[in-house]
């Protein structure tokens, strides 16, 4: 494995399965950060700087340095063990790219979603949309200096989650941390899904 801005361009030769991530979340939660720390290739970003057509439509409170925005989607890839490799689409989340979802979402095992406790609400309008579609997910909650602190049983009722949903926290900005997160969420895919879920490299 490397971390971002490595010169690994190429698969390991012992790499015999390949499976597809989403990570999504609300806007400004970290999902650029994250996909950006982990990825052993140059990233993908879809960024553009933000401007004033989007006051009064994206909510910066709490988000004051943050001048970009993703557009399309973010793409980096991980090695996760000698024999699996993660494709990573990280998803824009405002509501006006929904759309994009509906595409991007086809062929992947499972869905990473970054969490900000400080915008908790934000996080209800994602969700709902990953149950309307049937994605299997876990809950990353990204741990920013003045993020509030709650205990994974209060997480869990205020999101609504299922009892085995998983719930992790993380430093975005952390590649091991990120990793955590990206390991949590195929565990729990791996229990839930049959083998013809991955794809085969031959």
């Amino acid at each position: 494995m490397g971390s971002a801005g490595s010169s690994d361009r190429y698969l390991p030769e012992t790499v015999q399965q390949a499976a597809k991530i989403l990570v999504v979340g609300a806007f400004g939660v970290g999902k650029t950060t994250l996909v950006g720390s982990v990825s052993e290739i140059e990233p993908l970003r879809t960024e553009e700087v933000m401007t004033v057509a989007s006051v009064g439509i994206d909510d910066l409170a709490g988000m004051s340095t943050k001048s970009t925005t993703t557009v399309a989607m973010d793409f980096g890839r991980i090695t996760l063990s000698s024999r699996l490799v993660l494709y990573l689409f990280g998803m824009p989340g405002q509501r006006r790219f929904w759309d994009l979802w509906e595409g991007l979402s086809e062929g992947a095992i499972g869905v990473l979603v970054l969490i900000d406790t400080r915008r908790l609400e934000d996080s209800f309008d994602v969700l709902e949309q990953l149950e309307i579609r049937g994605l299997p997910f876990a809950v990353a909650v990204n741990q920013f200096p003045d993020s509030d602190q709650y205990s994974v049983e209060e997480l869990r009722g205020a999101l609504d989650l299922l009892p085995d949903t998983p719930i992790v926290t993380c430093d975005a900005r952390q590649y091991s941390s990120s990793v955590g997160s990206l390991v949590s969420l195929v565990e729990y895919v791996s229990g839930n899904r049959s083998a013809a879920a991955w794809e085969t490299i031959s």
